[in-house]
């Protein structure tokens, strides 16, 4: 594999899940900042990592990867874990000014033309303009337990002992309309940011019910995608073996006035 060193601002970071093949990984994405696209790396054994190469979203880390040999997406390097150096964090003061001095420089699609592209032209992560934005939580189905304990007996042989993650009971949707597409039929597209897990997780001590969670999630995403307050995108990504399946990785929304 060739490596190449690059400077990297985190967007976006998928809640831990394990596999038999890799361990339990983190799929992260950002922007090249020397090129000022996206790139996506993978896999990353976020719980593995030592503390000083661990990494909040919005930071700028440089690490050496190549191109995926396996995944021909143009957007998806392997990075060499070992080489993770993190720089600065860039903090959300000032209306959020630094943010989007970067994010703000990426093309802002809908996901209507996202979806007309062919397979081949078709970008794999994108910053999308939504409107008319609904949340939606779906009880789903329970995942094959003996499956993922037969992958975490795996894990500990090779990697760091760990306590497997809950697997929670929800699935979660945005609803939403593209921004200038008179056409737009609507689209329904899950939500897999690491943030609205750990929601769901450190809430589920704090209130007395799954409900009452889920009402406080529904209120803090609906708020955060409110369209008349916040200058809301999407942050979106599809899977290597489901192309034409794209999912919302992250929500990215300065206030309005300050655009």
């Amino acid at each position: 594999m060739l490596y190449e060193r690059k400077k990297i601002l985190i967007t976006v970071k998928t809640y831990p899940n394990p596999s038999r093949k890799y361990g339990e990984t983190v799929c992260c994405a950002g922007i090249d900042l020397a090129k000022n696209q996206w790139i996506r790396l993978y896999p990353i054994p976020y719980r593995d990592l030592d503390d000083e190469s661990k990494f909040q979203k919005y930071s700028i880390i440089e690490v050496d990867c190549a191109k995926q040999n396996i995944d021909h997406r143009p957007e998806s390097y392997r990075p060499k874990i070992c080489t993770i150096r993190k720089h600065e964090w860039l903090d959300p003061k000032a209306n959020w000014a630094k943010r989007k001095a970067f994010v703000l420089r990426l093309p802002a699609l809908s996901m209507c033309q996202v979806s007309k592209e062919s397979r081949l032209e078709r970008p794999s992560l994108a910053l999308i303009k939504p409107e008319r934005v609904s949340f939606q939580a779906e009880k789903q189905t329970p995942p094959n337990r003996r499956s993922r304990d037969a992958s975490y007996k795996q894990l500990s042989l090779f990697n760091k002992q760990k306590k497997p993650l809950e697997q929670i009971p929800y699935e979660f949707y945005f609803n939403f309309f593209c921004k200038d597409e008179p056409s737009c039929q609507g689209h329904r597209l899950s939500i897999i940011d690491w943030e609205i897990v750990q929601a769901f997780r450190k809430w589920r001590w704090k209130y007395h019910s799954d409900e009452e969670v889920l009402k406080k999630i529904k209120q803090r995403w609906e708020e955060n995608t409110n369209t008349a307050k916040k200058d809301v995108y999407f942050y979106v990504g599809n899977m290597k073996r489901l192309p034409d399946t794209f999912m919302v990785l992250g929500v990215f929304y300065p206030p309005v006035a300050n655009r």
